[in-house]
């Protein structure tokens, strides 16, 4: 397990550095940021060449790249356009997003493995066909037209919550927004947990389970229930940096203060240290996520070893 591990660790670095790289390439090649500094405007020639000297961004793209590493390793991820240290607006943006990822993960878990294993386990009948149906439509559905639905019906005609998240942004309020952020997650979560569930049943472990006499609860549990969250899973798990860096809509339209509402101001601002600083940190959650996955692998499944 412990050469597992540290071999996971050492594949994490070149992934992370491809992944990094390719970001800032993507931000420095594709945008301007002195364009973005001038505003509407035109930048004239010497306040463009004294911002780019400034900010380094007369440098090759390379070197500009290994100097932000560099600064990386020491914690220090530079400073936004507007003065401001990308670390303290990572400060105040990560742990809004970070609740509202953690309610959506808990919705995710409970509605999806909830609804996964009625429907895996009443395959055929009226109550299995409703839900895939309702699933169905989830995913079909832009998530920012759930957003503006729920937040029309509960905020602004029913007036069971705020339209706005506050600027505290506590767990209470972050409940509908962390439904609307992990509502096609949920259905697919459902989905999948009933297909594997529907398969698993047929095992010859299930059968010869039932055959020694084994309690239904403890056959659902203990064997088939087990081996069908595997791939389950491997999807919460991948999900987690997605719903970290896919919240912008779900931010933007509650009007939370987290990392999509700064990755949006930071595209629109064409600020490269801030969208390169969050994007850096995201890059490490998905591969922290990606390694706790395997891991969890071997609860699951005693039969996989690592060697």
């Amino acid at each position: 397990m412990v050469r597992y591990v540290i071999r996971r660790l050492l594949q994490m670095i070149p992934v992370f550095v491809g992944a990094t790289l390719l970001i800032f390439l993507m931000v420095n090649v594709l945008g301007d940021p002195v364009a973005g500094l001038c505003g509407d405007r035109t930048c004239d020639p010497a306040t463009a060449a004294r911002l780019k000297q400034e900010f380094g961004l007369d440098r090759p793209v390379l070197e500009q790249y290994l100097m932000y590493m560099g600064h990386v390793l020491t914690g220090d991820f530079g400073t936004a356009f507007n003065g401001e240290e990308v670390i303290d607006l990572m400060g105040s943006a990560f742990p809004v997003t970070i609740r509202l990822t953690i309610v959506a993960i808990v919705l995710e878990i409970v509605l999806g493995l909830g609804l996964g294993v009625v429907t895996g386990l009443r395959r055929g009948r009226f109550l299995d066909t409703g839900i895939l149906l309702f699933t169905l439509v989830v995913i079909s559905v832009p998530t920012f037209v759930t957003g503006l639905l729920l937040q029309l019906l509960l905020g602004v005609k029913w007036g069971w919550i705020d339209p706005a998240v506050s600027s505290e942004a506590s767990f209470g309020e972050l409940i509908v927004p962390g439904l609307v952020l992990a509502s096609v997650s949920l259905a697919y979560v459902t989905r999948l947990t009933r297909t594997s569930l529907a398969e698993n049943r047929r095992s010859d472990y299930v059968r010869t389970a039932v055959a020694k006499g084994l309690p239904r609860h403890r056959v659902i549990t203990r064997h088939l229930l087990r081996n069908s969250l595997i791939p389950v899973v491997t999807f919460i798990g991948t999900d987690i940096g997605a719903l970290m860096g896919g919240a912008i809509v779900t931010e933007r339209i509650f009007n939370i203060h987290g990392v999509g509402y700064q990755l949006y101001q930071g595209i629109l601002r064409q600020n490269t240290q801030t969208v390169v600083g969050f994007v850096t940190v995201l890059v490490l959650v998905f591969l922290v996520a990606n390694l706790l996955v395997d891991l969890l692998y071997a609860v699951l499944d005693p039969r996989i070893r690592y060697a």
